[in-house]
């Protein structure tokens, strides 16, 4: 039996899963968090049991090969021969790559040239990518690209109002992060509702420690909140979101700051740390209210950002079919997706108690007479990428 590694890899962390070919039985997962950090904690599920381990300091290097060790270790496999394909989520791929590419040193390359448009993603990705292919050398090697699912946006919403030469000579677009996921979401909601996803508006909400909103019409992205780099947009957990541009040189002045210093702060000192003072971590933040008045601060402005993305989706479609909640607050915490649609009431949109909402399962969240349906749908970036694999394999 072949069988599939899928790497979802992050800056800190990564994810992972072991697909049977051509099934898409999944026959084990985990993940890998702190990296880099002390106590990095391994956790892998595999045949109805739990394994877990924080007893190491783990780097890219390190956290790979314990994976690799742990499938044979725990005897998920008799042999890393066993894996016929590998599989790497790469954030940035620009409007070159539209699809699963099989990589070799040429498409490694190109991919690098993209680094600019995510720099906290790209760079760990490919030093991943060098990794496995160190590791297993004889194994197809795949990238998938959360660029592809927003390669044919419209124009409209894709560019920004620059000199038009300027846009096409740098290629300045809205590649935006989370493709991958918001992929998967708009597919499986179109599943749930037992319509094709042609016929469907969707807005698809990815919340975690990086978040995104994206619009779904006619079966295509239709417009995404991240721009040129997965930095603006809805505030994050370390990220800014939408700043006003000016920013940038008025802390240079002030600060005595370099332009890659300012953005720096953006990307990792900003969002729910900066505004809190306490964690980039939803579960931070609601644990220290609502003393805190800092911590409510940073919930309302999360909440605020969603609100105006959401509505401002819905009015560009001319209305929505379906909401879908997703990531690590969406799918985890209920409260937060509750109240955020409550303050879309105007929408005709109409919320069940979060005491009534499962935390990650798939469900409707909405009540029946809601003229709006409101999901959560727990994403599987994973599966997505193993089917995109699969398509050009």
């Amino acid at each position: 039996m072949q069988k599939a590694l899928i790497m979802n890899a992050g800056s800190s962390s990564f994810k992972w899963q072991l697909f049977a070919l051509p099934s898409e039985e999944v026959i084990a997962k985990g993940q890998i968090e702190r990296l880099n950090l002390p106590n990095s904690i391994v956790t892998i599920k595999y045949n109805g049991e739990k394994y877990e381990d924080d007893s190491q300091s783990l780097d890219s290097k390190s956290a790979i090969q314990t994976v690799l060790n742990k499938l044979v270790d725990l005897h998920i496999v008799n042999d890393l021969d066993e894996i016929s394909a590998v599989g790497h989520r790469v954030v940035a791929g620009g409007q070159y790559f539209t699809k699963a590419t099989e990589i070799n040193d040429e498409v490694l390359a190109k991919i690098a040239e993209f680094n600019d448009f995510a720099p906290l993603h790209n760079p760990s990705e490919i030093e991943g990518i060098k990794i496995m292919q160190a590791e297993l050398p004889n194994v197809r090697q795949f990238a998938v690209f959360d660029s592809t699912f927003f390669t044919d946006l419209p124009e409209m919403n894709a560019i920004y109002s620059l000199p038009k030469e300027l846009t096409d000579k740098y290629g300045i677009h809205r590649y935006s992060e989370h493709g991958i996921s918001h992929h998967y979401l708009a597919n499986r909601a179109a599943e749930l509702l037992n319509k094709p996803l042609k016929d469907l508006r969707l807005i698809t909400l990815h919340m975690g420690g990086g978040a995104s909103a994206a619009a779904v019409k006619d079966g295509h992205a239709f417009d995404t909140s991240m721009g040129m780099a997965p930095l603006t947009g809805l505030t994050m957990g370390t990220r800014a979101g939408d700043v006003d541009p000016s920013i940038v040189p008025f802390l240079m002045k002030k600060e005595n700051m370099s332009a890659d210093d300012v953005l720096m702060m953006f990307n990792e000192k900003s969002g729910l740390l900066g505004l809190s003072g306490i964690s980039s971590d939803m579960r931070d933040i609601e644990a220290a209210l609502p003393e805190n008045k800092r911590a409510q601060l940073a919930m309302d402005i999360f909440k605020n950002r969603v609100v105006k993305y959401a509505a401002s989706f819905f009015a560009e479609m001319g209305g929505a079919d379906a909401i879908i909640f997703a990531g690590g607050i969406g799918e985890n915490d209920p409260a937060v997706d509750v109240e955020i649609m409550n303050q879309l009431a105007c929408l005709g949109i109409k919320m069940k108690s979060a005491d009534e909402i499962n935390r990650g399962e798939e469900q409707v969240m909405s009540t029946p007479d809601s003229k709006v349906t409101v999901m959560m749908i727990p994403t599987n970036e994973e599966l997505s990428m193993l089917r995109q694999i699969n398509d050009v394999m």
